[in-house]
């Protein structure tokens, strides 16, 4: 984390967001490990809060020439620097750093408006002589860690100055001898723990390996798998285990492991906040492959779904939240369902009977909320007939002696849609002028019957069934012709 413009922005909302006549300023618990572009972006700052971060060096502040107040408790700083250019600093707290090295206490003496400074909590702090050499140093202090400096504190302090600086400076090489000696400890801590990190990464068998050129003997990896039949490791006993470790062993009060600590609690956090995050949800299916519409309520709302008889419509009473603005429903009204989008949650119902889509309405009730959908049934609907099925009849072709190639289309025909003659509204042309009824026979349709012939002229012809109206026919040529 750094300083970074939106950061003071955001913390500028009491002064419109401007920070370029930014005079008081917070970034406490920011987690900042550098301070930066304060001394660019707010020259006109007085006030700066930035306690309880990772700050381990005081820089980036010397253009502040109004600052009057700085606040840096609880942070990683070692050395007293870089404060010279604040010309009307007043105020500033160091409680609970790192401040080991007390001679850079003395870069302070250009400070000369200072009047407060809180040490408390620092290494320097147990040093024989700390407060002597402190109120010696710096003549314009008047108070120091709360309490106030005398008069005769300060004679006191100012006749043994040299005698306080010596032991200081002895006990300062002692301090920076043992701070080097932890830095070195924390180096290798943090070397173990990388190393730690890739050993736990498994093999391919799932197991855990440190090299993998390193051969086992098949007794030894038999006795191994038995183990872990037998006692199964569970990853979240192993991580409860690690984090018990970690916060139960005793380690030194350092800046590296404050900032380890930190780092430990920021990925906990973090593995927690991606555990949280929500899956993209899966489009949900409307209408299925195969052309069947599912009902679907993802609004969770209670609705009534009834059929009104006398006016041959369909209702349908969805209870829609009463103070829901109208513009945030979509309806959308089909022939066999109908569907209702609430703030992007779609609300679908297959209706009983299909429906005129343009002549439905939706209406929204002023006291309830509620939606309410008039659907009138549709007249003339299409219906799915399901014929028995017969056995084909087998009709045997002359020529190839199989079942000709009309006969075997004909045995495949899917099913059928029909419309109820009942229901025809539409004008039947081909019925506009009456004609007489056909009679069977592809002849007798076109001509009128054939006048009764006489007894003599049915002399010479033989009356076969067989030959039927075709005799007929050739009688009524014949008597046309002797006429």
């Amino acid at each position: 984390p750094a300083v970074t413009e939106d950061l003071i922005r955001r913390r500028a909302e009491h002064n419109e967001c401007e920070i370029f006549s930014l005079e008081e300023v917070s970034l406490h618990q920011q987690a900042i490990e550098r301070i930066e572009h304060l001394d660019r972006w707010c020259k006109e700052l007085r006030i700066l809060y930035l306690q309880n971060n990772l700050i381990p060096r005081i820089e980036n502040v010397g253009r502040l020439k109004k600052l009057e107040y700085l606040n840096l408790a609880l942070n990683n700083i070692e050395v007293i620097e870089n404060l010279e250019g604040c010309e009307s600093l007043q105020k500033l707290d160091l409680t609970v750093n790192f401040v080991g090295r007390l001679s850079s206490v003395e870069s302070l003496r250009h400070n000369i408006h200072l009047r407060e400074l809180f040490l408390v909590g620092n290494p320097c702090t147990q040093f024989e002589g700390y407060r002597q050499f402190v109120v010696a140093a710096l003549p314009q202090l008047k108070s120091l860690d709360g309490t106030e400096i005398s008069r005769s504190e300060r004679i006191r302090a100012s006749q043994g100055l040299e005698e306080a600086r010596r032991r200081v400076a002895e006990q300062e090489q002692e301090y920076l001898r043992r701070r080097a000696e932890e830095k070195e400890e924390a180096r290798r801590k943090e070397a173990g723990v990388e190393e730690e990190k890739k050993e736990r990464k498994p093999g391919f068998d799932g197991r855990w390996y440190t090299d993998i050129n390193n051969t086992v003997p098949e007794s030894e990896k038999n006795k191994e798998n038995q183990e872990l039949n037998e006692n199964p490791k569970n990853p979240e006993e192993d991580e409860e285990q690690r984090e018990h470790e970690f916060w139960h062993t005793p380690c030194s009060f350092t800046p590296e492991s404050r900032l380890e600590a930190h780092r430990h609690l920021e990925e906990k956090r973090r593995a927690k906040e991606k555990g949280k995050e929500k899956k993209p949800k899966a489009p949900r299916t409307l209408i299925t492959a195969d052309g069947r519409v599912l009902n679907i309520n993802e609004p969770k709302l209670d609705f009534c779904l009834t059929e009104d008889e006398e006016n041959n419509t369909i209702i349908l009473d969805l209870e829609v939240y009463r103070h829901m603005d109208t513009s945030l429903i979509d309806v959308d009204v089909q022939l066999s369902y109908a569907r209702v989008s609430i703030k992007g949650k779609i609300f679908q119902v297959v209706l009983p009977a299909e429906v005129k889509p343009d002549s439905s309405t939706a209406q929204r009730s002023q006291t309830t909320g509620h939606l309410l959908l008039t659907m009138p049934r549709a007249e003339g609907e299409i219906k799915v007939t399901k014929t028995v099925p017969r056995p084909p009849r087998v009709r045997q072709n002359r020529r190839s002696g199989g079942l000709s190639e009309d006969d075997q289309r004909k045995n495949n025909v899917p099913e059928r849609l029909e419309v109820d003659p009942s229901k025809r509204t539409a004008v039947d042309l081909a019925n506009i002028v009456p004609r007489q009824i056909a009679k069977e026979g592809p002849m007798e349709a076109s001509r009128p019957d054939p006048p009764a012939a006489e007894d003599h002229f049915s002399e010479g012809y033989l009356q076969d069934p067989s030959i039927g109206r075709v005799s007929a026919l050739v009688y009524v040529q014949a008597d046309a012709s002797n006429s």
